[in-house]
Protein backbone atom coordinates (compact mmCIF):
# COMPACT_ATOMS: atom_id res chain seq x y z
CA UNK A 1 0.00 0.00 0.00
CA UNK A 2 1.16 3.11 -0.85
CA UNK A 3 1.97 5.39 2.21
CA UNK A 4 0.17 9.01 2.73
CA UNK A 5 2.08 12.10 4.02
CA UNK A 6 -0.55 13.07 6.22
CA UNK A 7 -2.67 11.22 8.53
CA UNK A 8 -6.35 12.34 8.18
CA UNK A 9 -7.93 12.15 11.69
CA UNK A 10 -9.29 15.40 11.99
CA UNK A 11 -11.35 14.20 8.33
CA UNK A 12 -12.76 10.88 10.69
CA UNK A 13 -14.07 13.57 13.68
CA UNK A 14 -16.09 15.52 10.91
CA UNK A 15 -17.38 12.09 9.94
CA UNK A 16 -18.64 11.28 13.59
CA UNK A 17 -15.89 9.17 14.83
CA UNK A 18 -15.23 9.60 18.83
CA UNK A 19 -11.82 11.64 20.10
CA UNK A 20 -10.56 8.31 21.22
CA UNK A 21 -10.73 6.75 17.70
CA UNK A 22 -9.10 9.92 16.01
CA UNK A 23 -6.73 9.33 18.36
CA UNK A 24 -6.26 5.41 18.17
CA UNK A 25 -6.21 5.86 14.40
CA UNK A 26 -3.45 8.46 14.34
CA UNK A 27 -0.89 6.14 16.12
CA UNK A 28 -1.25 3.19 14.44
CA UNK A 29 -1.25 5.20 11.12
CA UNK A 30 1.83 6.83 12.80
CA UNK A 31 3.21 3.46 13.64
CA UNK A 32 2.83 1.97 9.98
CA UNK A 33 3.96 4.76 8.23
CA UNK A 34 7.39 4.08 10.65
CA UNK A 35 7.64 0.71 10.83
CA UNK A 36 4.86 -1.04 8.72
CA UNK A 37 1.70 -3.25 9.22
CA UNK A 38 3.25 -6.08 9.89
CA UNK A 39 3.64 -6.09 13.35
CA UNK A 40 0.29 -4.59 14.02
CA UNK A 41 -2.67 -6.57 15.96
CA UNK A 42 -5.54 -8.10 13.55
CA UNK A 43 -7.94 -5.49 15.48
CA UNK A 44 -5.43 -2.51 14.72
CA UNK A 45 -5.81 -3.38 11.32
CA UNK A 46 -9.39 -3.67 11.17
CA UNK A 47 -9.22 -0.14 12.54
CA UNK A 48 -6.93 1.08 10.36
CA UNK A 49 -9.28 -0.45 7.47
CA UNK A 50 -12.49 0.60 8.67
CA UNK A 51 -11.10 3.96 8.57
CA UNK A 52 -9.72 3.97 5.13
CA UNK A 53 -13.15 2.96 3.93
CA UNK A 54 -14.50 5.90 5.62
CA UNK A 55 -12.61 8.49 4.10
CA UNK A 56 -13.33 9.80 1.01
CA UNK A 57 -10.70 9.24 -1.67
CA UNK A 58 -7.87 12.34 -1.86
CA UNK A 59 -7.35 13.84 -5.77
CA UNK A 60 -3.69 13.33 -6.48
CA UNK A 61 -1.40 16.32 -5.55
CA UNK A 62 1.51 15.06 -6.40
CA UNK A 63 4.18 15.49 -3.03
CA UNK A 64 2.28 19.11 -1.95
CA UNK A 65 1.00 17.67 0.97
CA UNK A 66 3.01 18.47 4.32
CA UNK A 67 3.86 16.19 7.06
CA UNK A 68 2.35 16.85 10.43
CA UNK A 69 5.44 18.96 12.36
CA UNK A 70 6.86 17.97 15.49
CA UNK A 71 5.18 20.60 16.80
CA UNK A 72 2.26 19.35 15.89
CA UNK A 73 2.25 15.99 17.45
CA UNK A 74 -0.21 15.06 19.99
CA UNK A 75 2.11 14.61 22.93
CA UNK A 76 4.25 17.81 22.00
CA UNK A 77 0.96 19.75 22.44
CA UNK A 78 0.16 18.14 25.36
CA UNK A 79 3.55 19.07 27.11
CA UNK A 80 3.08 22.32 26.31
CA UNK A 81 -0.47 22.63 27.54
CA UNK A 82 0.84 22.16 30.87
CA UNK A 83 3.60 24.00 30.53
CA UNK A 84 1.97 27.59 28.93
CA UNK A 85 -0.45 27.37 31.54
CA UNK A 86 2.27 27.53 34.88
CA UNK A 87 3.27 30.44 32.99
CA UNK A 88 0.57 31.91 32.34
CA UNK A 89 -0.43 31.14 36.43
CA UNK A 90 2.92 32.15 37.93
CA UNK A 91 2.11 35.63 38.30
CA UNK A 92 -1.21 35.01 40.57
CA UNK A 93 0.51 32.45 42.42
CA UNK A 94 2.90 34.78 43.47
CA UNK A 95 6.55 33.73 42.77
CA UNK A 96 9.13 36.43 43.81
CA UNK A 97 11.72 37.70 41.42
CA UNK A 98 14.20 35.02 40.36
CA UNK A 99 12.51 32.44 41.57
CA UNK A 100 11.17 29.94 39.01
CA UNK A 101 8.19 26.24 39.12
CA UNK A 102 10.41 23.00 39.29
CA UNK A 103 7.45 21.32 37.15
CA UNK A 104 8.17 23.93 34.42
CA UNK A 105 11.75 23.68 34.24
CA UNK A 106 11.35 19.96 34.00
CA UNK A 107 8.73 19.85 30.63
CA UNK A 108 10.40 22.94 28.97
CA UNK A 109 13.77 19.71 29.41
CA UNK A 110 11.75 17.49 27.96
CA UNK A 111 10.15 19.89 25.12
CA UNK A 112 13.84 20.80 24.51
CA UNK A 113 15.04 17.06 24.32
CA UNK A 114 12.20 16.52 21.62
CA UNK A 115 13.36 19.52 19.99
CA UNK A 116 16.58 18.35 19.01
CA UNK A 117 16.19 14.85 18.86
CA UNK A 118 13.17 14.78 16.88
CA UNK A 119 11.33 11.55 17.17
CA UNK A 120 8.67 10.36 15.68
CA UNK A 121 6.29 10.38 17.90
CA UNK A 122 3.67 7.79 17.05
CA UNK A 123 2.43 4.79 19.17
CA UNK A 124 5.74 3.27 19.78
CA UNK A 125 6.89 6.59 21.50
CA UNK A 126 4.10 7.38 22.83
CA UNK A 127 3.71 4.43 24.95
CA UNK A 128 7.35 4.66 26.12
CA UNK A 129 6.46 8.31 26.83
CA UNK A 130 4.17 6.77 29.67
CA UNK A 131 6.85 5.87 31.73
CA UNK A 132 7.90 8.67 32.13
CA UNK A 133 4.75 9.48 34.51
CA UNK A 134 6.44 8.18 37.70
CA UNK A 135 9.91 9.78 36.45
CA UNK A 136 8.79 13.22 36.65
CA UNK A 137 7.25 12.91 39.81
CA UNK A 138 10.27 11.22 41.46
CA UNK A 139 12.38 14.19 40.20
CA UNK A 140 9.92 16.53 41.25
CA UNK A 141 9.90 15.13 44.81
CA UNK A 142 13.60 14.98 45.13
CA UNK A 143 14.08 18.31 44.64
CA UNK A 144 11.15 20.13 46.17
CA UNK A 145 13.30 20.23 49.41
CA UNK A 146 15.65 22.76 48.21
CA UNK A 147 12.43 25.28 47.52
CA UNK A 148 9.36 25.78 48.94
CA UNK A 149 5.52 24.58 48.23
CA UNK A 150 2.95 26.52 46.36
CA UNK A 151 0.00 25.23 45.22
CA UNK A 152 -1.03 24.74 40.96
CA UNK A 153 -3.87 23.49 40.03
CA UNK A 154 -3.08 20.76 37.52
CA UNK A 155 -6.33 19.69 36.70
CA UNK A 156 -7.28 23.23 35.19
CA UNK A 157 -5.68 23.25 31.73
CA UNK A 158 -7.46 19.50 30.46
CA UNK A 159 -10.90 20.99 32.19
CA UNK A 160 -10.31 24.29 30.76
CA UNK A 161 -9.41 22.41 26.87
CA UNK A 162 -12.42 20.28 27.42
CA UNK A 163 -14.77 22.51 27.50
CA UNK A 164 -13.39 24.14 24.31
CA UNK A 165 -12.70 20.83 22.00
CA UNK A 166 -13.26 17.08 22.70
CA UNK A 167 -9.78 15.83 23.50
CA UNK A 168 -9.00 12.05 24.76
CA UNK A 169 -5.35 13.76 26.47
CA UNK A 170 -5.14 12.45 30.11
CA UNK A 171 -3.96 14.61 33.09
CA UNK A 172 -0.06 15.06 33.62
CA UNK A 173 -0.44 14.14 37.33
CA UNK A 174 -3.21 12.00 39.14
CA UNK A 175 -6.53 13.71 39.44
CA UNK A 176 -6.47 16.32 42.61
CA UNK A 177 -2.75 17.06 42.77
CA UNK A 178 -1.59 20.47 44.20
CA UNK A 179 2.19 20.40 45.09
CA UNK A 180 3.99 22.79 43.23
CA UNK A 181 7.43 23.37 44.48
CA UNK A 182 9.10 26.64 43.28
CA UNK A 183 12.75 27.23 43.88
CA UNK A 184 14.70 30.52 44.36
CA UNK A 185 17.58 31.64 40.69
CA UNK A 186 20.37 29.03 41.75
CA UNK A 187 18.86 26.04 42.63
CA UNK A 188 16.92 26.68 39.66
CA UNK A 189 19.32 26.90 36.93
CA UNK A 190 21.29 23.62 38.73
CA UNK A 191 17.79 21.78 38.29
CA UNK A 192 17.41 22.88 34.41
CA UNK A 193 21.03 21.76 34.10
CA UNK A 194 20.03 18.50 35.31
CA UNK A 195 16.88 17.71 33.80
CA UNK A 196 18.51 18.86 30.47
CA UNK A 197 20.96 15.97 30.82
CA UNK A 198 19.09 13.53 32.29
CA UNK A 199 15.63 14.25 30.25
CA UNK A 200 17.55 14.12 27.03
CA UNK A 201 19.02 10.58 27.55
CA UNK A 202 15.94 8.97 28.92
CA UNK A 203 14.27 9.86 26.22
CA UNK A 204 17.52 9.53 23.46
CA UNK A 205 17.55 5.78 25.03
CA UNK A 206 13.98 4.90 25.26
CA UNK A 207 12.37 6.29 22.56
CA UNK A 208 12.00 3.22 20.25
CA UNK A 209 12.20 5.69 16.52
CA UNK A 210 15.46 6.90 18.06
CA UNK A 211 17.09 3.51 18.27
CA UNK A 212 19.23 4.12 15.28
CA UNK A 213 19.69 7.96 15.78
CA UNK A 214 23.48 9.07 15.63
CA UNK A 215 22.29 12.97 17.14
CA UNK A 216 24.39 13.49 19.51
CA UNK A 217 23.15 15.02 23.59
CA UNK A 218 22.23 18.10 23.48
CA UNK A 219 24.69 21.07 24.56
CA UNK A 220 24.55 22.36 27.79
CA UNK A 221 22.42 25.75 28.18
Amino acid sequence: MAKDETSRGEELQGLGWTPEEVRQYEELWEYRQRWGAINLEPEDRVLLRRAEAALPKRVAHGKSSLKKTLQQKSHYRWLCLYRDAMLAAAEGLGLQPGEEAAWVILLEAELRALDHYEPVLGLPDTLKAKALLPVREAWIAAIATQGRELSFDFDAPLDALKQQEATSWKPLRNVGARSYPVLEAGAAANFRTQMNQEVAQLIRSSFPSLKDSDKPEPTSA
